[in-house]
């Protein structure tokens, strides 16, 4: 180990008596972050890794090798493992919703296939992974809708999330699944949420958990109304998980705002601001950690971090808890000195 891990404590160590502290890895930042990922982190998420087009890139194809080296990196070292994730809109290959004349499946054919990808990769790794987000975004954001227009929904309708619980509930009955989502914080979308997993606990569906990501910003969502979230969600009786978490010092990248060109200089002052913001939001989750169970960064270092570049070309952002050199900032001490 070198000297920049030296001397520093223990992130996941410091947050043992509250919760698990993970971090979302690829197959490159197994390497090039290893040193800090074995200090500082006990859980891993994959951040593409276990999608559906990497891992089941065709029909008749799994490629295996970028997730069994996560999952063994895993097992090496004691870490939880977060399954990310089985059924979204995004990194679906387009052949899963289509017939061998291309034209649209019908329902009973896509089920089938969902039944057996969840089969295969629950099946390989139901030792290894403690639990799923299951289903990835699938509330709308804004409006008088409920449920995404996706390919899920348009094939296989408004019951498809049940189906897609009970079929990994079947594949892996001691993992434990959960329902993912962004903006989770903001009032019609958070009662969004709520409605969809009350639902589904009413029906008896085996969903165990809600994913907050907690993709924030310096100044937004307010404290108060993270908090109300957290405690809205909880009500439910199910485990919360912070399952993305990164704050950027831009503006809100799911939204309005966040679209200016200016790259901000990562300065002492915004070095501080970062850091303030870092230690209101742990605060608050530690204050909670008898309903929050794990908090998951989404990335380990600042060169290593999908807010570089999205939603503005160009643009670097600072949203992580470690530089780009993979030293401590001010953040990092902002969060373990309390």
């Amino acid at each position: 180990m070198t000297d920049t891990y030296r001397n520093i404590p223990s992130l996941s160590e410091r947050y043992r008596p509250y919760f698990r502290i993970g971090a979302a890895v690829n197959a490159k930042s197994l390497n090039t972050h290893r040193d800090l990922l074995v200090t500082h982190f006990n859980s891993v998420t994959a951040e593409n890794e276990m999608k559906w087009e990497e891992i089941h890139p065709e029909q008749d194809r799994y490629e295996f090798a970028k997730a069994d080296a996560l999952v063994n990196f895993a097992r090496e070292h004691g870490m939880f493992v977060r399954g990310h994730t089985l059924v979204w809109h995004n990194q679906t290959p387009a052949a899963v919703f289509l017939d061998d004349l291309g034209q649209t499946a019908t329902a009973a054919v896509v089920e089938r296939r969902l039944e057996e990808h969840v089969a295969t990769v629950l099946g390989r790794y139901h030792n290894d992974i403690g639990c799923w987000d299951v289903v990835n975004e699938a509330v709308v954001d804004a409006g008088t809708g409920f449920l995404r227009d996706s390919r899920w929904l348009q094939t296989l309708g408004d019951d498809y999330i049940a189906k897609a619980f009970r079929i990994a509930h079947q594949a892996a009955p001691d993992a434990l699944l959960f329902y993912n989502d962004y903006n989770e914080t903001k009032p019609d979308k958070s009662e969004r949420i709520y409605k969809l997993v009350a639902g589904l606990l009413d029906e008896g569906v085996p969903i165990h958990g809600i994913g907050m990501q907690g993709h924030w910003m310096l100044d937004d969502p307010a404290l108060d109304e993270i908090e109300r979230a957290i405690d809205r969600y909880a009500s439910l009786g199910v485990r919360l998980h912070i399952t993305e978490l990164d704050v950027s010092v831009y503006g809100n990248v799911h939204g309005t705002g966040g679209q200016s060109q200016e790259v901000l200089p990562y300065d002492d002052e915004l070095a501080k601001r970062l850091a303030k913001r870092y230690r209101s939001l742990f605060s608050l989750l530690r204050a909670r950690k008898d309903v929050i169970e794990s908090v998951t960064f989404w990335g380990v270092a600042d060169d290593d971090t999908w807010r570089d570049n999205f939603p503005v070309r160009g643009r670097k952002d600072w949203p992580l808890l470690f530089d780009v050199n993979h030293g401590p900032k001010q953040a990092f001490w902002s969060v373990v000195e309390f």
